[in-house]
Order: structure tokens, then C-alpha cells, then sequence
């Protein structure tokens, strides 16, 4: 009776075992997704192009966006992500009409920048 409980109890220990390798790597898996999700929304707010024939209102957009972003770098799993996020939220919480109107081509430039190091956090590379 007693070896018959002994191996009832390892497998049981077993099983918890799995089942706690299990939820962690459904956990892992959950990260990965949630961290994709994020990703996708800043690469989608961050692209969207400005209407230049009005800064003021294309500096407002950007703020928007920055706010948005914020948002979605706490959402972030992936530390190196959420770190790309919020450096592109401040890049576009910075941004004046004035730049906008005398600067255009170097936002841009440094936006694009930004989103390429923000896919390259988010793709793990």
C-alpha cells in the first residue's frame, strides 16, 4: 500500500510540475503575443503621415501620438520594445510646428530612424 502511495504522489508531483512548466511557457508565449500586439499599434501610429499644409495641427497629431505611444510602452513585455516606444513618443511629444515648417525632411528622417530601431526591438534582433 505504501509503495502504491509513493508512486500516486510522484505522480501527482509530476503532473504539478507540468503543469507549472506548462503556464510558464504559456505565459512566455502570452508575452511574445502581447508584445507583437504593442508592437504592431506603434509601428501603425508612428507611420501615419502628417499633413504638412498644417503644422499646428500636424504638431497636435504628433503630441496625440506621443500620448498613444506612452501608453502602449507600458504594455510593452519586451523591455527593449517599450524602451524604442517611449523614445519615439518623446521624439514626437517634442515636436513643434516651427520644426515642422523649417525642418521638415530631418524629423522625418529622425522619426523614420526611430521606427526602424523600434521594429528592430520588436523583432528581437
Amino acid at each position: 500500500m505504501r509503495f502504491t502511495t509513493t508512486v500516486l504522489a510522484g505522480g501527482l508531483l509530476l503532473t504539478l510540475t507540468g503543469c507549472g512548466v506548462a503556464a510558464e511557457t504559456a505565459g512566455q508565449v502570452g508575452n511574445a503575443a502581447s508584445t507583437a500586439a504593442v508592437c504592431a499599434q506603434a509601428v501603425q501610429i508612428a507611420t501615419k503621415t502628417p499633413d504638412l499644409s498644417d503644422p499646428k495641427a500636424a504638431a497636435d497629431r504628433a503630441h496625440a501620438a506621443a500620448d498613444e505611444l506612452t501608453g502602449l510602452a507600458s504594455k510593452a513585455a519586451n523591455t527593449t520594445a517599450g524602451e524604442a516606444i517611449d523614445k519615439l513618443a518623446t521624439t514626437l511629444r517634442e515636436t513643434t510646428a516651427d520644426e515642422l515648417v523649417k525642418t521638415p525632411a530631418a524629423w522625418a528622417q529622425e522619426k523614420a530612424d526611430q521606427v526602424a530601431a523600434l521594429t528592430k526591438a520588436c523583432s528581437g534582433s
